[in-house]
């Protein structure tokens, strides 16, 4: 090129600083969109409050899982609708925070994967505290000095969490919401842990159990021990020069762990259902499922008469459990879970001939069915 010739006007860079300008544009757009959506949510919070209600409600289940499910159908892509759902509980945390944060109690400690369902469920502005057993949990929501509880109620590995629905038989408490969690393990060490040295493995009794084969592949000589949580074993082996621990990523990040190896335990679709629990019927949301217990005596045909109602009414069981009652010999508790709501008429006649067969029949909640 000539020392009088001009480079080209239109550089490499040029698509890409317009790109980039037009995505600034779009943030101011989605920015002033969300203040005002925060806007709206401070004006539901004054008319709530002029309405003259002795007791306010700011939080929703129905209407939280109407929003999160109409996101998604309006989802074109290409980020996934769980993706999509994430970002507006997140926003719809943000703002109900405005009117008033939610408290929630949950299995601790902090780190563990009930906190993460927490979190998933409620969004990161949701006010989160850590209790060491299940029955705090119960006590925190019952005792008002929180809004919401979760506990966990089934592993799709290692079955139902029986001391979970054994709160429920003494309990006052409603279930108001449900929430799924796929549950990926990882390994993990500390900055002192001599990764060729590694003789023990701490983590709780049921990962342990999920990531037996991996760890008979990779680790068949290492001592596991079991702890009360995966976040105690994350934490505990800080100190210890030749430990490893199987936790969640929240874990890692909170203790300020590496993770040595990712996702190993042995089955790929290992999730946990968990429960939200708290004082008030939910409405129907359009898609709802309700948990009940109901009691019957042990004696021939006892099953069968509990369950035919409702497959005469059309309702569709998703999930039935057993238990013998602690109130008497030869008597047994079943908790049952179904698809509708109980303002259903099809749910309502099922229920009412289910009363007319059981020793004692408790009605745990209808709730939105979880919302990926």
């Amino acid at each position: 090129m000539s020392t009088d010739e001009k480079p080209s006007d239109k550089t490499p860079l040029e698509p890409l600083v317009a790109l980039r300008n037009r995505i600034d544009s779009i943030d101011a757009q989605i920015g002033e969109l969300i203040s005002e959506r925060a806007r709206c949510a401070q004006s539901v919070a004054e008319v709530k409050k002029a309405s003259g209600e002795p007791q306010v409600t700011y939080y929703r289940p129905e209407r939280e899982a109407q929003v999160l499910r109409k996101a998604m159908e309006r989802n074109t892509g290409p980020l996934g609708d769980e993706e999509m759902a994430r970002l507006f509980r997140e926003i719809m945390s943000a703002c109900l925070a405005l009117e008033e944060p939610i408290k929630v109690a949950f299995l601790g400690p902090e780190g563990t994967f009930t906190q993460q369902a927490s979190l998933k469920h409620f969004g990161s502005s949701a006010v989160t505290r850590p209790m060491s057993v299940i029955d705090e949990v119960f006590r925190e929501v019952e005792a008002g000095a929180v809004n919401y509880g979760v506990v966990p109620v089934e592993n799709s590995t290692e079955g139902v969490v029986t001391h979970t629905l054994d709160n429920f038989i003494g309990s006052n408490l409603k279930i108001c919401g449900e929430v799924e969690l796929r549950i990926h393990h990882h390994l993990m060490v500390s900055d002192v842990t001599h990764t060729e040295a590694i003789t023990r493995i701490y983590s709780h009794s049921q990962s342990l159990a999920q990531c037996r084969k991996w760890l008979d592949a990779h680790y068949p000589k290492a001592e596991r021990i079991a702890v009360n949580s995966n976040a105690e074993a994350a934490k505990r082996i800080k100190g210890e020069w030749n430990a490893a621990a199987i936790a969640g990523e929240m874990a890692a990040q909170l203790y300020g762990l590496k993770i040595l190896s990712e996702k190993i335990e042995d089955e790929p679709d290992n999730s946990t259902r968990f429960l939200i629990i708290g004082t008030e019927q939910v409405p129907p949301s359009g898609e709802d499922k309700t948990s009940i217990v109901a009691s019957v005596k042990n004696s021939p045909g006892a099953l069968h008469e509990l369950l035919e109602p409702f497959q005469r009414h059309k309702v569709d069981l998703t999930r039935v459990e057993t238990r013998p009652s602690r109130s008497g010999a030869w008597t047994y508790v079943f908790f049952i879970d179904f698809k509708g709501h109980i303002e259903n008429e099809r749910v309502k006649l099922a229920l009412a001939d289910v009363a007319e067969r059981v020793s004692d029949l408790k009605i745990l909640g209808s709730y939105p069915k979880g919302v990926l």
